[in-house]
């Protein structure tokens, strides 16, 4: 099974992108990030034209995640389910054969002296609450989507630029490493200890050109799914062409 991650930053601006990517690679299982539309506003026929079921978890504007899937979605849950009011559109899960599959884009926080670098850190911690109820040991679980946390040195191209940024400081790198101590695997590192592999280059500055990006895009699998990890890989390409997201695709393969 072919699970990927993609924050898209817009399916309307990435549709037909999105629509003759699935065509050409066929992956199984797709969690979507920052679809930035109302679920009635989702290219749901489209989808099913060309085989793909799909959840979906929208918001006008902002944020937006999504999961689909070449066979049917059961058990769909849209956020943390811990009654926590206004809360914003960045978590849906679905169970997929016999994998429980999580797609989710953590907050971004702007700068670390912001309120909205506080709102993720508490995003992050109800987050950890929630998977903390799950037997990662025993059950299949995939987190897939956005992190936005740069894990570690290996995953960002100019140190002196972002170190100390929302992306890549201690305290993020502390977090991710909470997921893992949960009984997640990194399942990219599994496969890559290589430096120099990004996920997310910004628009601005010819980023992409000069190769100025992070890997914020990660897929986890539980204790009990990561020995079944094939492969992984990021599929640079996805960031070139006409109108790409500033992220590209993450896969990772499970036998």
């Amino acid at each position: 099974m072919f699970i990927t991650t993609w924050n898209v930053n817009s399916i309307r601006a990435r549709e037909e992108r999105l629509l003759t990517w699935l065509k050409d690679a066929a992956p199984d299982v797709v969690c979507l990030q920052e679809t930035k539309v109302v679920d009635g506003d989702f290219p749901f026929e489209a989808l099913r034209d060309i085989g793909y079921h799909a959840a979906t978890w929208g918001q006008k504007t902002y944020n937006g995640v999504a999961i689909l899937s070449r066979t049917p979605l059961e058990g769909i849950e849209r956020g943390m389910g811990d009654d926590v009011d206004g809360d914003q559109a960045r978590l849906i899960a679905a169970t997929v054969n016999d994998i429980r599959v999580i797609s989710a884009y953590f907050p971004n926080g702007r700068t670390v002296d912001d309120e909205k670098y506080q709102y993720k850190q508490r995003w992050m911690d109800r987050l950890l609450t929630k998977l903390g109820s799950l037997d990662l040991d025993t059950q299949n679980v995939v987190l897939a989507g956005d992190f936005n946390i740069a894990p570690d040195e290996r995953d960002v191209n100019r140190l002196e630029e972002w170190t100390g940024s929302v992306l890549y400081n201690p305290e993020m790198s502390a977090y991710f490493q909470r997921f893992l101590d949960l009984g997640l695997t990194d399942v990219f590192r599994q496969h890559h200890d290589e430096d120099g592999l990004y996920s997310w280059w910004d628009y601005r500055m010819l980023g992409f050109p000069k190769n100025n990006g992070l890997r914020i895009d990660h897929v986890l699998a539980s204790t009990a799914l990561a020995p079944r990890s094939v492969s992984a890989r990021i599929e640079r390409d996805m960031r070139k062409g006409k109108k790409p997201s500033d992220h590209t695709v993450v896969w990772a393969e499970f036998g």
